[in-house]
């Protein structure tokens, strides 16, 4: 937060340096003295929104082993161009480097699912996927895996087959190759 407001301030000064620049050499000082704190604002306002804007692709290319399964974009009143552009605040992903498939249970995918949340804690959580049965089981208290791999004591939950993370958990499977190839 405090890198953002650094960067606001940052771009806020560098663009009012322009606008002095241009009004003392060009415009021989023909602008007038409200002129140079509302650059300073609009300066601030478009750093603010660009990195609003730009966090969800600057979080994954940060972190590649992170795969994208959904998103969600809100638009609220105090920001007013999220009516026209909605804003990304949250993201759930699928950790590629926390995927493992058992080879004696290949349609069953263990991974961590990644909340990803502008201005919050980031969260994790240990899920099994059954990519034939399309459910999920949360790795939870009283959820262990036997010797030979089997899930137990676990609550599964129905999902519909074209869920994102669903299908993204298992995408990351098929990426490894049940097993026989290597993670990203």
């Amino acid at each position: 937060m405090v890198i953002d407001f650094i960067g606001a301030l940052a771009s806020g000064l560098g663009l009012l340096g322009l606008v002095l620049l241009v009004n003392r050499v060009i415009l021989r000082g023909r602008f007038g003295g409200w002129v140079y704190p509302a650059t300073v604002a609009l300066g601030m306002v478009a750093y603010t929104v660009w990195a609003e804007y730009t966090w969800p692709t600057r979080t994954l290319e940060a972190q590649p082993q992170l795969m994208l399964a959904g998103e969600n974009a809100e638009s609220v009143a105090y920001r007013p161009w999220t009516y026209l552009w909605p804003q990304v605040s949250v993201m759930i992903t699928v950790d590629r480097s926390e995927t493992r498939v058992n080879p004696a249970f290949p349609h069953l995918v263990m991974t961590q699912v990644v909340r990803l949340a502008r201005w919050q804690p980031v969260r994790g959580y240990l899920t099994v996927f059954d990519c034939q049965g399309h459910a999920r089981a949360l790795m939870g208290e009283g959820v262990e895996l036997s010797a030979d791999g089997a899930l137990q004591g676990a609550t599964w939950e129905p999902l519909d087959a074209e869920d994102p993370v669903l299908r993204a958990a298992c995408s990351v499977a098929e990426e490894i190759g049940n097993g026989r190839g290597s993670g990203t």
